[in-house]
């Protein structure tokens, strides 16, 4: 872990995620890449250059690089290399490729999530992000003075798809030094044995050097509500879970668990795509 890359919009959530950024960049050496969108027409500027005459572009060109200088000289990014960017257009779906662009190996970034009918038409910037990002994604909601990872709980099906996803959890794991709580959960319509469950996660884990876990069977009302309750019950410090990135009418019907979880968690949230 190397480059972070951190989306801001100068508000206090967006601070929260650059705070927990500074933390990671201090601890693992690595740099930041701090990165503001100025919402423009597209047709009105010069795409390629990331330019334009208009005069309401180079205002808020201007008002960008004083935010950025503000939070440059802040004291808890002191002796980070943190590239300041500044995209036109806000596309928080095009986030992925700018993050690959750059190298990063994280996207930090902050929410205040959404509900109701803004969650079901519109849904936060996060939830955007995780839905197409194939860069893991660590979103934040509050302010963290230490950002200490102790309980890491990864949340799965344990099926072959999520592999891939389980040793990126089991590597960053062991970079904070964690133990990782393996946990399914079990609903009226998706039940099984706790002992068909537990050796479909055993299997599920036997090729991983890891060793650092715990495995737990959650019965509840839904695959939601048992990771919350469960990562409330053991005070977990961070949750994480596969995506699928399902998009379009397929995602308007059958939603995303992990965008559920970005929405409505108060812990931080990191997602891994499948």
């Amino acid at each position: 872990m190397k480059k972070l890359l951190v989306p801001t919009d100068f508000s206090k959530e967006a601070e929260n995620a650059l705070k927990v950024a500074a933390q990671l960049a201090k601890n693992h050496h690595c740099e930041i890449y701090l990165l503001h969108f100025i919402e423009m027409p597209l047709q009105q500027i010069d795409v390629i250059n990331n330019h334009s005459d208009l005069p309401e572009a180079m205002f808020f060109m201007k008002l960008a690089r004083q935010k950025f200088e503000e939070v440059l000289d802040s004291d808890y990014l002191k002796d980070i290399t943190v590239h300041d960017i500044v995209e036109f257009g806000e596309n928080f779906a095009n986030l992925s490729n700018i993050g690959k662009e750059k190298g990063a190996d994280l996207i930090v970034m902050g929410s205040h999530g959404a509900s109701g009918l803004k969650e079901m038409f519109i849904g936060s910037n996060a939830e955007k992000v995780v839905r197409t990002s194939e860069i893991p994604v660590l979103v934040i909601k509050n302010e963290h003075d230490n950002f200490d990872i102790n309980d890491f709980v990864f949340a799965s099906d344990f099926k072959n798809d999520n592999k891939e996803t389980y040793k990126q959890a089991s590597e960053l794991a062991e970079k904070f030094n964690a133990k990782i709580h393996l946990l399914m959960v079990n609903t009226v319509s998706q039940f099984s044995t706790t002992t068909k469950a537990k050796n479909r996660i055993k299997n599920f884990i036997k090729d991983y050097p890891f060793d650092n876990y715990t495995v737990n069977i959650y019965n509840d009302t839904s695959v939601e509500n048992g990771i919350l309750n469960f990562s409330k019950d053991i005070n977990a410090d961070l949750i994480g879970i596969s995506t699928h990135g399902r998009q379009g009418i397929a995602h308007f019907f059958n939603g995303s668990i992990s965008e559920d979880l970005v929405n409505h968690a108060k812990k931080p949230v990191i997602t891994f795509k499948i």
